[in-house]
C-alpha cells in the first residue's frame, strides 16, 4: 500500500509543476508539500542519485550551493540541485520529484541540495550525503535557532554516519559536530588585519568546549572567527588540510593548497566570507578527486548570485545592493563591515524589512542590538537613509551606534528613500535589503541607476 500511495503522491506532484508554472510561479516548494501530504513516507521511496552533496550552516549555504552547481556545470556534468528554491524538507523533496522517473527511480547521478540546518531531523533520515559542507555555525533568528550550540546539537544528531564532513578549522563551534564522521578542514592562515581580541558585539565561543575554561584566541578575524586554545586541557583548533593564504586584493586572488598541491584562484568576491567560501568549495572538490588545475578554470565559471550581492557601475556612480538578512545580527555585521572597507565615501540606504513577517507576528528587535551598526559610525559613510516599517527603528540604533543625526534621514518609503539620496558622481551607494525585499530592490536599484546617468 505504501508505494501504490507514494506512485499517486508521485504522480500528483509532478503534474501540480506545470499547472504551477502556467500561473507564475516557480514550483519549487509546493509540488514537495503535496507529495508528503498524500505519501508522509514519500522521502522513504523516491528514487535519489548515488552522490548527494549537501550544504548547510548559518551564513554562505546559499552562496556555496550555487557556486558548487557552477563549477559542476562548467566541467560539463548536469547535476540535480534546489539552487531556485527552498532548503526545507518540502524543498529538498520538490527537487527529487523533478529529478525522477514517473517510476520514482532518479534521471541524476549526482545531486547539490542546500540544506536548512533546522531541517536536518526531517531532512537526514532519508537523505545520506556522501559529502556535507558546514559553512559556519553563528547566531541567526533568535525566533527561530536560539542559539548555535543548539544548531550544532540538532546536526550533531541527525547528520548520517556515513556522510563526509568538510568543516571550517577556524568556527571551534561548527568544527567539533559530529565527532565520530570522518571529516575535514579548511580555513584561511593569518592574515595582517587579524587581532587578539574580539571587537564584535557577538562572540559565541568564550570557554573551552572541553574543560569550560577561558579560550585565549591566536587571532580573531570576526565575532568567534579564528584559532584559539585552551591553556587549561590542551584544546585547539583543528589543523587545516586545505588552506587559503596569499591574499592579494590588487590581483584579486587567493592560494588555495593541501598536502598534494596548490592553484591560484580569482576571486569570485573580495570579501573574506566569500573567500572563505571559495576555500571550501575548493576542499569539496579535492575531496571528489579534482586537481587544482581543473579547478582554478572552473571556478572562473563560479558566481555570487545576484540575489545576495550585485554591483552595477553608472556614470561614474557605483551602485552595490547587498542581502543583509533581518534579525540575523551577524549576517548585517559582516556586510557592514564590508563595506566600511569599501575605498572613499559611500552613502548607504538601508531597508531591511521583514515585510511577510508583519502579518505573522510582531518582530523582535532585540537582534539590531547584538549588530555592529558601530561600523557604519565612519567618516567616510557621508549618508545614511533608513527606510520601510523598521526605518525609526533604524535610526534610534544608529544614534546608539554614535552615528550624528544629522548624517541620518528617514523615509518610510524604500523607493522615497531611493529618490531622496544625495548622489555625486564618483560615489559608492551601498542598499542593503533583506530576504524579503528582492522584488522592490529591483526598484531602488533601477531608480538610482536612472538618477546616475542622469549627473
Amino acid at each position: 500500500m505504501g508505494k501504490v500511495r507514494f506512485l499517486f503522491a508521485l504522480l500528483a506532484a509532478k503534474m501540480y509543476i506545470p499547472v504551477m508554472r502556467l500561473t507564475g510561479h516557480n514550483a519549487t516548494n509546493y509540488p514537495g508539500q503535496i507529495a508528503i501530504n498524500i505519501c508522509p513516507d514519500f522521502l522513504k521511496y523516491i528514487g535519489k542519485p548515488e552522490r548527494i552533496i549537501s550544504v548547510t550552516g548559518t551564513n554562505g549555504k546559499t552562496t556555496v550551493n550555487n557556486m558548487i552547481v557552477d563549477i559542476f556545470e562548467a566541467s560539463g556534468k548536469k547535476v540535480l540541485d534546489n539552487r531556485a528554491g527552498s532548503n526545507t524538507r518540502t524543498g529538498l523533496t520538490t527537487a527529487l520529484i523533478k529529478g525522477a522517473k514517473l517510476s520514482g527511480k532518479a534521471k541524476f547521478d549526482t545531486a547539490v541540495f542546500e540544506t536548512d540546518e533546522r531541517s536536518s531531523l526531517r531532512i537526514f533520515p532519508w537523505i545520506k550525503p556522501e559529502f556535507i559542507l558546514v559553512t559556519n555555525l553563528f547566531r541567526d533568528s533568535i525566533m527561530r535557532n536560539g542559539h548555535p550550540e543548539f544548531i550544532g546539537g540538532l546536526l550533531t544528531e541527525y547528520i548520517p554516519k556515513e556522510s563526509k564532513l568538510i568543516l571550517n578549522g577556524d568556527d571551534l563551534i561548527s568544527c567539533g559536530i559530529a565527532p565520530d564522521n570522518k571529516r575535514v578542514y579548511f580555513g584561511i592562515d593569518k592574515l595582517d588585519t587579524d587581532v587578539t581580541e574580539c571587537i564584535n558585539l557577538i562572540n559565541d565561543i568564550r570557554i573551552c568546549p572541553k574543560c569550560s575554561g577561558k579560550l585565549k584566541y591566536d587571532y580573531l578575524r570576526y565575532h568567534h572567527i579564528g584559532r584559539a586554545h585552551c591553556e587549561d586541557c590542551g584544546f585547539s583548533s583543528p589543523e587545516y588540510d586545505y588552506h587559503g593564504f596569499d591574499i592579494d586584493k590588487e590581483k584579486q586572488t587567493v592560494t588555495i593548497a593541501d598536502k598534494n598541491g596548490s592553484g591560484v584562484y580569482d576571486f569570485v568576491n573580495d570579501s573574506i566570507f566569500n573567500i572563505y567560501n571559495m576555500v571550501s568549495i575548493v576542499a569539496l572538490f579535492r575531496e571528489m578527486g579534482y586537481s587544482h588545475e581543473d579547478l582554478v578554470k572552473y571556478m572562473r565559471h563560479a558566481k555570487v548570485v545576484e540575489s545576495r550581492y550585485k554591483l552595477v557601475e553608472e556614470n561614474g556612480v557605483k551602485i552595490i545592493t547587498q542581502l543583509a538578512k533581518e534579525k540575523n545580527a551577524l549576517a548585517i555585521s559582516r556586510a557592514f563591515d564590508y563595506v566600511r572597507e569599501l575605498p572613499g565615501e559611500k552613502t548607504v540606504l538601508l531597508m531591511m524589512n521583514c515585510l511577510y513577517d508583519e502579518q505573522h507576528w510582531s518582530e523582535n528587535t532585540c537582534w539590531m542590538y547584538d549588530c555592529d551598526f558601530e561600523f557604519l559610525n565612519d567618516e567616510n559613510v557621508k549618508e545614511i537613509v533608513v527606510s520601510g516599517p523598521r526605518a525609526r527603528d533604524y535610526r534610534l540604533r544608529l544614534l546608539f551606534a554614535g552615528v550624528d543625526d544629522s548624517k541620518i534621514r528617514v523615509c518610510m518609503d524604500e523607493l522615497e528613500g531611493a529618490r531622496e539620496i544625495d548622489m555625486h558622481k564618483g560615489d559608492t551607494v551601498c542598499v542593503f535589503h533583506g530576504v524579503d525585499s528582492f522584488d522592490i530592490t529591483q526598484d531602488v536599484r533601477k531608480i538610482l541607476v536612472e538618477r546616475a546617468g542622469k549627473l
